[in-house]
């Protein structure tokens, strides 16, 4: 990431489609920023109604900050407005109703990974 101030218009950017072999269905992300050196990111995502990410965890902690729809996790439902922090190696799933969307702000603190189990 550059030093510099970052400055995205989320509404101009387009949807980027990311296929989840695991799931068999694809999720959507617009990326915001990235820091090369320490990992850290941010996006913001969508699930499609009836999109699961199963059983995982990650080597680092992650937020989600609910915009849209009902995120549906490990850890109960969250509607808008929620924000949630999973810590470093937690097992969860996490994903959308059956009948909406869900759209929220993913932050990482560092590189991403997910270990499915």
């Amino acid at each position: 990431m550059s030093k510099v101030f970052v400055r995205v218009n989320v509404d101009e950017m387009a949807w980027e489609e990311a296929p989840n072999a695991k799931v068999g269905r694809s999720m959507f992300k617009k990326e915001l920023v990235k820091d090369d050196d320490t990992g850290m990111m941010v996006r913001v995502t969508k699930y499609p109604a009836g999109f699961t990410n199963p059983k995982h965890d990650h080597p680092h902690a992650h937020g989600m900050y609910v915009l849209k729809g009902t995120l549906r996790t490990s850890q109960g439902d969250f509607k808008p407005g929620s924000f949630i922090w999973f810590p470093e190696g937690e097992v969860m799933w996490h994903g959308a109703t059956e009948n909406e969307d869900v759209e929220f702000i993913f932050i990482t603190n560092k590189p991403f990974v997910i270990n499915y189990l």
